[in-house]
């Protein structure tokens, strides 16, 4: 069986061979991004030098994402949906253009993973009223030996990506597909015959190439990019079952051990009967440990209510089996499985684990509660459960629909799934739209009021630190246009005088306008030379280094290990004022400021 370890390997160490540089995994946690909640794909910590900014290694990289998405939550435990997933990718920065990338590809897939041609089809863009018909990657795939027949011309909705918000670099793509289903290949591909080439069945998906030639703006209008960039993706998970001969994600050595464990607990084998409830357990264990390993508590609101959703998730299945106590047995796998490539596993194990007791054990007061009503509700009802009851129980108490018909059928109930389902789209519709919002700005938002709150955090984190003490460490941060927020290690709420101080030393400073200059060097040189790095990122050997000048005797006052957007002085950024000062979790506290 060809295992996770392998793959990677052999993709970084191909693209490494065409003089693309290793960068490293980012943050889940997206940073100075309030566009969306956590990192989605490879490119999103490299939005600023897909918008033109210089990257510090060059204009070839490469990478081993780790993402997490939620837009399609209850798609999951299906044979190839996940939330938490690794995204293997390879980027030119106005460098290599469709040839070169599209030979990569199919040099990798072909001679290195040794996948035989005639199981490989393609979809190239078919051109709308905003952007011409992709005949250009259509003739180079012709050019590879791939049929007429294997090439299939899509419409925005299969073969366009982007932009990420309102405006933004955007492009056609080509998407590559694996033949998994049984006996041989059909000669033709298409989407809409048995073969089902868009369901992830028969004809899998397993890696995008997107050609950002377009730039979207305000308008409307779609116009060529200054720079022209390419941006490639391969989902681990779905690649390594397609290259084991299997239709299910969950068999590969990604998921394995925590379905074994699951069974273990259970009693019970991995069969058709519970294969979707325990990948389900699986898939939400996963994704509960890594989102912990950046940060996130449980809460009720962004990262953390999708935290807590995932856990109630799966404490929920798990009392389907009478398990108790149980999560933190079924998250051991995770460590083991990815613990040679995330140390952050290693070092917050102890904090995840005990989170995920303490969750658990909470929830399950929740559920008792749960439980109570429902038993009140249906105790003199005969017939049916209403769509609206069930989806109560659903939406209050995470209920799934499963356990619902289960009570109901151990009282002699049904439930009314049709009017369930309504209530539920239009849930998810509310969800949808709301959403939406997070995105109106796009990606990593360069407007001017954001760039002069960017360059203000980097102020006001050394006024932290000069004030309260050189213990004080970044914890994280985000921009929006209208504030910037702050957190920061300190064990006490600040005062009143603290307060005052921190905020006239920003605005002193942005007084003596002060230079903001930028440079690259290796990541070692710059710890040496103080420059100061947030708590827990990773960084590439070659980074961006951003210092605020000044006449003191280090000959600055702020110097940061950055990607941007900053001010080019700091006399543009105009008057800085603390709105609030409050306590995030034990040990770090939250600075929420504007400027004007």
């Amino acid at each position: 069986m060809v295992k996770r370890e392998e793959l990677i390997e052999s993709y970084i160490k191909f693209f490494t061979s065409k003089n693309h540089k290793l960068i490293p995994s980012s943050s889940l946690v997206p940073a100075n991004d309030p566009s969306v909640l956590f990192t989605t794909a490879g490119m999103h910590p490299l939005v600023p030098y897909l918008l033109g900014q210089k990257h510090p290694l060059g204009k070839r990289l490469v990478s081993v994402q780790k993402c997490i998405r939620t837009g399609d939550i209850e798609e999951v435990g299906d044979a190839t949906h996940h939330t938490f997933f690794e995204m293997l990718g390879n980027w030119s920065l106005g460098d290599y253009w469709k040839k070169e990338s599209i030979q990569y590809s199919f040099d990798f897939l072909t001679k290195i993973l040794k996948i035989p041609k005639d199981k490989l089809a393609v979809s190239v863009f078919a051109g709308d009223s905003n952007a011409s018909f992709d005949n250009e990657s259509k003739e180079i795939w012709r050019s590879l030996k791939i049929p007429e027949s294997r090439i299939l011309h899509l419409g925005a909705d299969g073969n366009w990506w982007g932009p990420a918000g309102a405006t933004g670099p955007c492009g056609p793509d080509t998407e590559i597909f694996y033949w998994a289903g049984k006996g041989k290949a059909p000669e033709d591909f298409n989407p809409n015959d048995s073969t089902k080439a868009s369901d992830g069945k028969d004809w899998v998906e397993i890696w995008n190439n997107v050609f950002m030639e377009y730039e979207k703006i305000s308008n409307g209008q779609y116009h060529q990019a200054n720079q022209k960039n390419v941006d490639t993706g391969m989902g681990v998970e779905r690649t390594l079952a397609a290259l084991n001969g299997l239709d299910d994600n969950y068999l590969t050595n990604t998921f394995l051990p925590i379905i074994e464990e699951i069974e273990k607990l259970t009693n019970v084998k991995y069969t058709k009967d519970v294969q979707r409830v325990f990948r389900i357990m699986a898939d939400h264990i996963k994704a509960s440990v890594f989102i912990t390993a950046d940060g996130i508590t449980p809460s009720n609101t962004k990262q953390g209510y999708v935290l807590r959703r995932l856990i109630r998730r799966v404490v929920m299945h798990g009392h389907r089996f009478n398990l108790k106590e149980f999560t933190t047995k079924i998250a051991e796998p995770v460590f083991k499985i990815y613990q040679k490539d995330y140390p952050e596993l290693k070092e917050n194990k102890e904090k995840i684990l005990k989170i995920l007791h303490t969750e658990e054990i909470e929830f399950n007061k929740t559920l008792e509660k749960g439980l109570m009503i429902f038993r009140n509700k249906v105790k003199d009802k005969q017939g049916m459960l209403s769509g609206k009851e069930a989806f109560l129980l659903y939406q209050s108490y995470g209920f799934p629909i499963e356990l619902i018909k289960e009570e109901c059928k151990n009282r002699g109930l049904f439930v009314d799934e049709f009017d369930f389902e309504e209530e539920y789209r239009k849930h998810k519709e509310l969800s949808r739209t709301a959403s939406a919002g997070m995105f109106k700005s796009g990606l990593a938002d360069n407007s001017e009021q954001t760039t002069k709150l960017h360059t203000a955090t980097h102020l006001l984190n050394q006024a932290l630190r000069q004030v309260l003490g050189e213990e004080v460490k970044q914890k994280g941060s985000n921009i929006t246009p209208e504030r910037l927020r702050f957190d920061f290690n300190f064990q006490r709420k600040l005062t009143t005088e603290e307060i005052k101080q921190i905020q006239d030393l920003v605005n002193e400073k942005i007084k003596e306008h002060l230079e903001v200059e930028r440079k690259e060097e290796k990541y070692s040189q710059a710890i040496a030379e103080e420059a100061q790095a947030e708590f827990g990122h990773k960084y590439p050997t070659q980074v961006s280094v951003y210092t605020i000048k000044d006449k003191s005797k280090k000959g600055w006052f702020s110097k940061e290990i950055c990607t941007g957007p900053h001010v080019k002085n700091t006399k543009e950024i105009g008057q800085f004022k603390i709105i609030k000062e409050e306590s995030v979790s034990a040990g770090v506290r939250r600075i929420k400021a504007t400027v004007s």
